[in-house]
């Protein structure tokens, strides 16, 4: 690390150097950019392309004093940077390190800790209409709204209140780098591009007027009239007339590696006292050749690479998302009605294979998960099957959808969630381990959590086949692992591991297979007799669990959602309301947030691994037969009638 990147511990460090100085400190962070973040992974490219413009920020405003949001927090590196954080970046996404979003806990000059997009827009109104209550008047919000952010319908529910506010100090600066996850896409999309080759309506006005005014007779009139109808003009030749038209006024383009522009078109909007939009274009990876060059989305975010090439230093072995990928493509040969939709994430969620060799089937709707999932459903009734591929976490944010556009209308749409469970360096708002939870209070769907690939290919071909209700299929990040063989199916359970005592039944949920069997057999040679099961399809509950239960003293579930209203609660119930009385156990995730670090950390602090799974099958089967034994002797023991014994009262 440079010298002067050591020296930068507060952003009013900048304001001593000067233009030219400020170039070489920009390229010295994108050097510092690609070394650490090439070592540690993370989101590279985003931060690469805005170094100039979040100096430029940080020279203009004052924070914490004025306040900076990131809509998608991953564009926050250079900000960390510049706010004293540069030593935490031999540890970025690791434990004791700082993570790959803002953290309040790491500095005052972070704010929102959620790192989904298109939500900043609703922190910035809310906090500047607080600092007008408050008296606080003087304090302006800066929000860096982009890399795909606008395409979400939040966003422009928040542009719609702004517009309409006074006296609001917000200064929102579009940084549009035509990409998300991946490229733009959209109406908006089309509607930056324009602007970006767009003369510009003033410019074209002051030319007007300069040649009109010379012709003789008309000039003066035809320029009056073009003033006139300078609403048709605007549309024409500087399409921020919409923007304007909201109540917002409009800077820019400004060329977003230019820090002298940037200061000076952030100025001017931090002296306007109103709502106002900067619209700055930034190249995406920018002094990073692999980034630039890179067709697809991986520069968005990246593993360990090599920081010349950019090409993983260690061959990743076949992950659950390629087995997907795969398979949905087979699926789409065989089936015309198969169509898929994604929010923006084509090549992280396998659809880019399904779209090279079906694009007239492949809809990419930008950040928009309310629209993907809403849009399924009127696909589902007109015939098709939409499979709507996500993230586990995303499907938070169409919760209603799901449940009153799809599921209410029992749409045959299937939603399948990448990186479900644990998921670990992104940090809390990314781990994807409430949908089990969320899934199981929507009436009429069904959800799979296969426990290998082979499973996934099955589960995945039998939700395609469930056309009068939706089906959900999850699975995990990484790699896939070797397909874990069952000893029998009953009833349409897979039996992964059968002890010599019905001591446990040890239900797994997912990708937890593994680690249950291994857990079993170790508890076996504690004299504990475990029998694994995989239900495959965990909603609806099959009602052969039942009859299968009654056989053991105990019931244990191992799932990676949280335990509260998840697998473990819905048995318990479907129990209860079958008179069914049995102890049941269970191992999960605990209802908190879950700071960054590696997911076998995570999972080891949570008492979920191997080991520890066997001292508590070990445990809770002494005191199942220590229960058992005490209500045994408790009904062998004759009643007393308690009268007997009393001495007649006088």
């Amino acid at each position: 690390m440079s010298k002067r990147l050591e020296s930068l511990k507060s952003p009013s460090d900048l304001a001593k150097y000067s233009y030219s100085e400020l170039d070489d400190i920009a390229q010295e962070i994108r050097d510092f950019l690609i070394e650490k973040v090439s070592k540690s992974g993370g989101h590279l490219g985003p931060n690469l392309g805005v170094v100039e413009l979040t100096m430029a920020i940080h020279r203009v405003f004052q924070s914490p004093i004025d306040v900076v949001l990131f809509d998608t927090g991953h564009q926050s590196y250079v900000h960390k940077i510049l706010t004293g954080r540069a030593d935490g970046f031999d540890k970025l996404r690791q434990r004791g390190g700082i993570a790959g979003y803002p953290n309040r806990g790491e500095s005052e000059h972070d704010v929102i800790e959620n790192s989904h997009a298109s939500t900043a827009l609703s922190w910035a109104d809310g906090v500047a209409k607080a600092f007008n209550v408050r008296g606080e008047s003087d304090r302006t919000v800066v929000c860096v709204v982009g890399d795909g952010a606008l395409t979400g319908g939040m966003a422009w529910e928040a542009l719609n209140n702004i517009a309409s506010s006074e006296n609001l100090r917000l200064v929102i600066v579009v940084n549009d780098n035509e990409r998300s996850y991946s490229p733009t896409i959209g109406g908006l999309a089309t509607y930056l591009s324009t602007l970006r080759t767009t003369s510009g309506y003033e410019k074209f006005l002051d030319w007007g007027k300069g040649v009109l005014e010379k012709t003789p007779v008309v000039g003066t009139p035809i320029y009056e009239t073009l003033h006139g109808v300078k609403k048709g003009i605007k549309d024409i030749v500087a399409p921020q007339g919409m923007f304007e038209d909201l109540g917002l006024k409009y800077f820019g383009p400004v060329n977003g590696h230019d820090i002298e522009a940037l200061e000076h078109s952030l100025e001017q909007a931090k002296r306007y006292r109103q709502p106002v939009i900067v619209h700055v274009i930034t190249e995406k990876g920018r002094g990073h050749a692999p980034a630039v060059n890179d067709e697809a989305e991986k520069f968005h975010a990246v593993g360990v690479i090599d920081p010349e090439t950019g090409k993983p230093i260690k061959k990743s072995d076949p992950s659950w998302t390629s087995v997907f990928a795969d398979e949905i493509v087979a699926i789409g040969h065989e089936r015309e009605d198969l169509v898929a939709i994604t929010a923006a994430m084509l090549g992280p969620t396998g659809l880019e294979k399904f779209q090279k060799q079906f694009p007239d089937r492949t809809f990419d709707v930008g950040i928009a998960e309310q629209h993907a999932t809403t849009s399924a459903a009127g696909m589902a009734f007109a015939g098709l099957h939409p499979v709507v591929a996500l993230y586990s976490t995303f499907l938070n944010r169409a919760f209603d959808q799901l449940l009153l556009d799809v599921a209410l209308h029992k749409a045959g749409v299937t939603f399948v969630l990448d990186r479900a469970g644990v998921t670990g360096d992104d940090g809390p708002s990314h781990h994807g381990i409430w949908d089990l939870a969320i899934s199981g209070i929507v009436p009429t769907l069904h959800v799979a959590a296969p426990r290998d690939g082979a499973r996934l290919r099955e589960t995945l071909r039998e939700a395609l086949d469930i056309s009068n209700a939706p089906s959900l299929v999850r699975f995990p990040k990484g790699a896939v692992g070797v397909d874990i063989p069952a000893f029998e199916r009953r009833d349409g359970i897979d039996v992964l591991y059968r002890g010599e005592s019905a001591d446990v039944l040890l239900v797994s949920v997912g990708s937890m297979a593994a680690m249950s069997v291994e857990a079993a057999a170790q508890a076996y040679r504690e004299g504990v007799g475990v029998t694994v099961v995989d239900l495959r399809w965990v909603k609806p509950l099959p009602l052969s669990l039942i009859t299968m239960a009654q056989r053991y003293k105990s019931v244990v579930v191992i799932e990676d959602g949280i335990k509260h209203g998840g697998i473990a609660s819905t048995i318990s119930e479907l129990f209860r309301e079958n008179d069914l009385q049995l102890p049941i156990h269970s191992i999960g995730i605990p209802l908190e947030f879950i700071e960054h670090s590696k997911r076998g950390e995570i999972l080891s602090d949570l008492g979920i691994t191997a080991q520890q799974i066997t001292q508590q099958l070990v445990s809770w089967s002494i005191q199942s037969s220590q229960l058992k034994d005490d209500l045994f002797i408790e009904a062998k023991q004759p009643r007393v009638d308690e009268n007997e014994n009393r001495k007649p009262s006088h």
